[in-house]
């Protein structure tokens, strides 16, 4: 699990559509940077210390696994992407976008680029006042003093008005959902998604435990000898794990993430299974799936055939490497009819035949972004 720190940032903006600016701001930080709790009422103060357009201002509390020069550098990129331009002179001007670093947990860090606490913060009543409001009782790691009592000892004389203004703070993943299923073809990257979900949003994670059925690497060698027996056990094993696991509520997670649901189990037996044996095999899974949980969300990641025969040869399990595309094509078609007579689930396809979310941070931030647009 990553460390998540508690950050302080203040925003303000006096050119364009101030609103519609801040409100970029605060989705791309939540975005690229980490998880907003709290955001305070929108401020309007005159510019201080020079003349110029009256700024809005907010201040916004929020978690982040990012260290406080990676955070420092991603706001700048935020700050460029919202029509920042570089300041080259010491003067104050106007800006679309001023992103600060307030308060990072309580760290007193100074450095050529970056000083925390803010070295100006005691002295603008812009960044006192909506900090005290989302977070009057935190204490100045240098002053020892908390937020709500340094507003009061503020000499800032400029006026500062609270406005009826409203941003929307971005729900994220870990209080959108309780539980997301993911689930693709053979060497998809379901389960190196889950882990790295499961790392960054404290969830915990359910993964199929696939290498531990015997009947597997015979199953490969001869489908028909051992598909009955092979489907037999995946099935009694998902059910036993996802019944366990889906029971036990961990205080200490946010929210469980799994690489499969109990529909695979029915899907893959389509594929492998004779007439006769997927009929038994049938009844057995619609008892089963009654008492099965379903999940918030239902995730399907699509893979073409030729990027999925280069993943499985690229992860090595000797008894994966004779698949053959065919294979692979039936149990796609299969997940194809499952999703569209399947009407009680919320489903998600995302396509990640061209993404390597893994090795690319962008793939993989499209991919959260897609999960967290998703309207369920």
């Amino acid at each position: 699990m990553k460390i998540l720190r508690t950050t302080y940032l203040s925003l303000g903006s006096n050119q364009g559509a101030k609103l519609k600016i801040l409100q970029e701001a605060i989705n791309l930080i939540a975005e690229k940077i980490g998880t907003i709790s709290k955001i305070s009422s929108v401020y309007k103060t005159a510019s201080w210390g020079f003349k110029s357009d009256d700024f809005y201002n907010i201040c916004i509390v929020l978690s982040t696994n990012l260290n406080p020069e990676d955070l420092l550098s991603t706001i700048h990129k935020i700050e460029a992407s919202l029509g920042r331009t570089p300041n080259l002179s010491s003067e104050y001007k106007a800006r679309t976008i001023d992103i600060d670093i307030l308060l990072f947990d309580d760290e007193i860090i100074f450095s050529k680029d970056l000083n925390v606490p803010h070295k100006e913060m005691l002295n603008r009543k812009f960044v006192l006042i909506p900090l005290a409001e989302i977070a009057p009782n935190v204490l100045h790691p240098i002053k020892k003093q908390r937020i709500k009592l340094l507003v009061k000892d503020c000499k800032d004389t400029n006026e500062i008005e609270k406005t009826t203004l409203k941003l929307i703070r971005p729900i994220p993943i870990s209080e959108k959902y309780n539980y997301i299923a993911i689930e693709g073809n053979i060497g998809a990257g379901k389960t190196t998604l889950v882990n790295m979900i499961a790392e960054d949003f404290n969830a915990k994670k359910v993964l199929e435990r696939f290498a531990d059925n015997p009947f597997l690497p015979k199953f490969y060698k001869d489908n028909e000898r051992y598909a009955f027996p092979l489907e037999m056990s995946f099935l009694a094993d998902r059910y036993q794990q996802l019944t366990d696991d889906l029971a036990q509520f961990d205080l200490f997670k946010n929210f469980i993430v799994s690489d499969y649901y109990i529909f695979k189990s029915l899907i893959f037996a389509q594929v492998t299974l004779q007439k006769e044996e997927y009929f038994l095999y049938r009844k057995m899974f619609d008892i089963m799936y009654k008492e099965i949980t379903k999940p918030d969300l239902y995730i399907y990641l699509y893979q073409n055939t030729p990027r999925l025969l280069e993943n499985i040869k690229n992860r090595g399990r000797d008894y994966e490497q004779n698949i053959a595309s065919e294979y692979l094509d039936k149990i796609h078609n299969g997940y194809n009819t499952f999703i569209k007579t399947e009407k009680k689930l919320n489903t998600l396809i995302i396509d990640v035949s061209d993404k390597d979310f893994l090795k690319n941070p962008e793939d993989y931030a499209a991919i959260l972004k897609t999960i967290n647009n998703c309207d369920y």
